[in-house]
C-alpha cells in the first residue's frame, strides 16, 4: 500500500530537527531517519537534517541491513561541503567497523581493521579543510586509533598480534 506524506511547513523544520536529534539519542533512529526525510522534502539541502539523518542511518548498522548502508553512502553524497563530505565517509566506515566488531563474527579482525584505517584516511582528509576550532575529525582518529591499539585481531590481513612469547 502507497501513501502521499505529508508535507512540514518551512516553520517546523527547527522544531523536527530537535525532535530527530532526540529520538536518535533515545535509541530510535528509524523514528529519527523518518523526521530527517520530512524536513528534507521541505528543505532538500538541510545540512543539519543531512547529519543527522546519516547518524540514524549508521545507528542501524549493527541490524545487519545492507540498504541502510547504501542509504547511508548516498547521504554523504549530499553533503555540499568537503570537510562534511570527508567527516561523514569517515563516520560511515568507523561505524561499519564497529558493528561489524559488535556482531563478534570469527575471523572478521582484518576486515573491521580495515574499515578503521580507511575511516582514519578520511577523518585525515577532513582534518586538513576543517574549518577553525573544529577538532572532531582529531577526536574520532584518536578513538580508532584507540580501538586497533586495545583490540589484538584488529590487524591487517595476514598479520597476527597477540602476546609475546616469554623465552625463559
Amino acid at each position: 500500500m502507497e501513501f502521499d506524506v505529508k508535507t512540514l511547513s518551512p516553520e517546523a523544520v527547527p522544531r523536527a530537527l530537535a525532535k530527530a536529534e532526540r529520538y536518535r539519542l533515545l535509541n530510535e533512529p528509524v523514528e529519527a531517519e523518518s523526521i530527517c526525510l520530512d524536513v528534507l522534502e521541505a528543505e532538500a539541502g538541510n545540512q543539519e537534517a543531512l547529519a543527522i539523518l546519516l547518524l540514524a542511518l549508521t545507528d542501524q548498522f549493527a541490524n545487519g541491513d545492507s540498504h541502510v548502508v547504501a542509504e547511508a553512502w548516498k547521504t554523504v553524497a549530499r553533503f555540499s561541503d568537503s570537510y562534511e563530505q570527508s567527516y561523514y565517509t569517515g563516520i560511515v566506515h568507523e561505524r561499519r567497523a564497529k558493528a561489524q566488531l559488535a556482531m563478534k563474527t570469527p575471523g572478521s579482525g582484518p576486515r573491521t581493521y580495515e574499515w578503521l584505517r580507511e575511516a582514519m584516511s578520511w577523518y585525515e582528509r577532513a582534518e586538513a579543510v576543517r574549518p577553525p576550532g573544529n577538532d572532531d575529525a582529531i577526536l574520532r582518529w584518536n578513538a580508532c586509533a584507540r580501538l586497533i591499539m586495545r583490540d589484538p585481531h584488529l590487524v591487517p590481513l595476514g598479520e597476527e598480534r597477540g602476546e609475546p612469547l616469554l623465552l625463559e
